[in-house]
């Protein structure tokens, strides 16, 4: 099939989280034979930021974040088989989803991809009048990043026609085991951007066990924390390109994954850190959120914190040993389940399905 997907980056994982979520499932589609063409705006400085070069498994158009940019690539929608707009592209959000369904051809899949669902049905109880909200009659599917039972619950309430999470998963290409590298020397790293949902939940989990383990290592990554006021125990590294992200994991004893208040909040969720980490056999402590259990069993494969005390306990006790025996069995776990060719097999179910069904009701 002929996909036209729009969102927020492909080439760029500056300040845009979903860029190894985005290329492991369009590199597996693109496998399967489908026909990929991605849009995303030059906007954000992503594209002076850009950590992969256009692939040779989809084409890959960057357009100017101006109103004709828009038109330009709204434009080509009505040749695709499948047209997708994803959430927070950032740049004439509102336009991009009022504009898939008015350009899509007639007989297209049209397809609500949301890659922060919490946040979107937060906005869609408060404003009757949200976008995504009146555009769910139009739409023959929403596809989301996470949230099990609680999104598709709260989204067919809305009116969707049918919904279905996507989880992120293990690109084993791209991540995997590799020789440590000493600038990532670490008792406990954490890698995420400063946001607002998530800068609390840090001080609780990280910054917090760092100002009581005074004698260990830390180690933060992601934009945005050089202001931040740290303990002197943590070292701030700034931006950390995806090619960097193995050494990254793979080098200190233990990483940390914090989930988003709203992540959290809504349980099943697991961060695309979460199978970075297992693919490179890291040992991971995450916080507690409902559904973790689906992904990672507690105690072997991954270690549980209910709070910053429970991390610096998990750091106090963790030895070189025990963190390679909970490394090595996520890196089992997620191979065997939780691959970007597991969640490729599934949309393409997805959109073989919809299709089949649009035909029949053509032909009906």
């Amino acid at each position: 099939m002929r996909i036209a997907f729009y969102g927020s980056s492909l080439l760029s994982s500056w300040w845009n989280g979903a860029a190894t979520y985005y290329r492991g499932l369009l590199r597996d589609l693109a496998g399967r034979g489908h026909d990929i063409t991605f849009y995303e705006p030059d906007a954000y400085e992503r594209q002076q930021h850009r950590d992969m070069e256009p692939p040779a498994w989809a084409r890959s158009v960057v357009y100017p974040a101006t109103f004709d940019g828009l038109r330009g690539v709204l434009s080509e929608a009505r040749a695709a088989d499948v047209v997708v707009k994803a959430s927070g592209v950032g740049v004439f959000d509102d336009e991009l989803l009022a504009g898939i369904l008015e350009h899509a051809g007639p007989h297209s899949l049209k397809i609500f991809w949301d890659v922060d669902a919490a946040a979107t049905l937060d906005e869609m109880r408060r404003s009757d009048d949200h976008p995504v909200r009146r555009a769910l009659p139009s739409l023959d599917l929403v596809l989301t990043y996470g949230g099990g039972p609680p999104v598709v619950n709260a989204y067919e309430s809305f009116g969707a026609t049918r919904c279905v999470p996507i989880y992120n998963a293990l690109d084993p290409v791209s991540h995997h085991p590799v020789e440590p590298d000493p600038r990532f020397a670490a008792d406990l790293a954490f890698l995420g951007n400063r946001l607002p949902d998530r800068e609390a939940r840090v001080e609780r989990f990280f910054l917090g066990p760092a100002a009581d383990l005074p004698d260990r290592r830390f180690l933060i990554g992601g934009n945005g924390w050089e202001t931040k006021q740290l303990s002197p125990n943590v070292q701030h590294m700034g931006h950390v390109f995806t090619h960097e992200h193995n050494a990254f994991n793979c080098t200190p004893l233990a990483v940390l994954n914090i989930a988003r208040d709203s992540m959290a909040d809504i349980g099943f969720s697991p961060a695309t850190r979460v199978f970075e980490a297992a693919g490179a056999a890291a040992c991971l402590i995450t916080d507690a959120w409902e559904g973790i259990e689906q992904f990672l069993k507690p105690d072997e494969e991954v270690l549980v914190a209910r709070d910053g005390q429970d991390v610096a306990d998990h750091v106090r006790k963790l030895t070189t040993e025990r963190a390679r025996e909970i490394g090595e069995a996520a890196l089992r776990r997620v191979l065997r389940e939780d691959t970007y060719a597991h969640r490729g097999a599934q949309v393409d179910e997805i959109l073989r399905e919809e299709m089949a069904g649009r035909l029949e009701e053509v032909t009906a």
